[in-house]
């Protein structure tokens, strides 16, 4: 059971959006605080730079059949089934949240856990980490062009020269600054994991506070019940088991192996919050970023809890216990 509990992160991010409906932050403490916040994300994206090894990323994209596949599920097949969420919206999904279940289906997958749970399920762990890693590195410009055309078509948001340069300067530069000083720095990062790991996670609870304090002040609470919230879990629910579906029988149909399978299963469905929160605060700057991020966060937990249970029931299927590939993995 201890599987399907929220993790720490998890329970931090609900503590932020709890400490900000109680304590929301505004005016010029706010200024300073939200200034802090971006160089915090700077130097997430910076980390993210350092520590991708550019021999991995060269070895995996060899295998373009399967990268290509997952990368046509991470930025296509999610954003047209986030399409044909809209025709639920809004006579029954309120509008903003939609935009945040949309804004899920934009996203690229995560790295960290799609590692993981491939690992654990015994997949092809280096097409893993390329897949992850090249979903995040394109995301940084497919997430904000995908936004532009899907939102803009919807008259929710559009591209402008502003978002464009924060992107750049916020996000990509660090990124690339982070690449360039991998070969010298990127053995000593990869080594301390656990040290740098309150960077990774600490800017993301600053945008978290700082994003829900401006919805608090707006008044999220008050216009959406919890009916909506639960809405919201079951439609992020439905999401995730119709790309899971749609990965598992397509990478079959495609002739790939069972590790490249697992690889496709496990990176294909994921969405991650340690991109989309970052981006959302410099894409959606002035708007309700608490309500558009609010569908990432539910969906960022039931990921967890889904794929931990679908990684472990593949290993049992195989007749396999995977202890030794669990225990690497925590």
């Amino acid at each position: 059971m201890k599987r399907f509990l929220p993790d720490t992160f998890t329970l931090l991010l609900v503590a932020m959006v709890v400490l900000a409906s109680l304590l929301p932050i505004s005016g010029e403490p706010a200024e300073w605080f939200g200034l802090a916040t971006n160089l915090a994300v700077a130097l997430l994206f910076f980390l993210h730079g350092a520590r991708l090894s550019t021999d991995v990323v060269i070895a995996g994209f060899l295998h373009w059949r399967l990268q290509s596949f997952i990368l046509a599920v991470t930025f296509v097949v999610f954003p047209l089934l986030g399409l044909l969420l809209g025709f639920l919206s809004p006579w029954l999904i309120p509008p903003a949240l939609y935009l945040g279940l949309l804004y899920v289906c934009v996203l690229p997958s995560t790295v960290q856990s799609s590692i993981a749970f491939t690992s654990i399920a015994g997949g092809n762990v280096p097409a893993a980490i390329c897949a992850a890693s090249a979903s995040n590195i394109l995301g940084m410009f497919l997430t904000p062009a995908l936004v532009a055309v899907l939102f803009s078509a919807g008259g929710h948001v559009g591209v402008s020269l502003d978002m464009i340069w924060k992107i750049l300067l916020q996000l990509f530069l660090p990124f690339v600054l982070g690449q360039v000083l991998q070969p010298f720095i990127g053995n000593w990062i990869r080594a301390r994991k656990s040290l740098l790991a309150p960077v990774d996670r600490g800017s993301i609870l600053m945008v978290v506070y700082l994003a829900f304090s401006n919805a608090v002040i707006e008044g999220i609470w008050s216009k959406f019940s919890t009916a909506d919230l639960a809405l919201v879990i079951g439609l992020d629910i439905v999401l995730l088991l119709v790309v899971l579906g749609i990965t598992a029988f397509g990478s079959k149909l495609f002739g790939f192996s069972r590790e490249d399978r697992i690889a496709a299963i496990f990176c294909g469905s994921k969405r991650s919050l340690a991109s989309g929160v970052p981006m959302a605060g410099v894409i959606f700057a002035g708007q309700s970023v608490g309500a558009i991020v609010l569908p990432l966060m539910l969906f960022h937990q039931i990921q967890l809890m889904v794929c931990a249970w679908l990684a472990r029931w593949i290993v049992a299927r195989q007749g396999d216990t995977g202890q030794e590939r669990v225990a690497a993995v925590n």
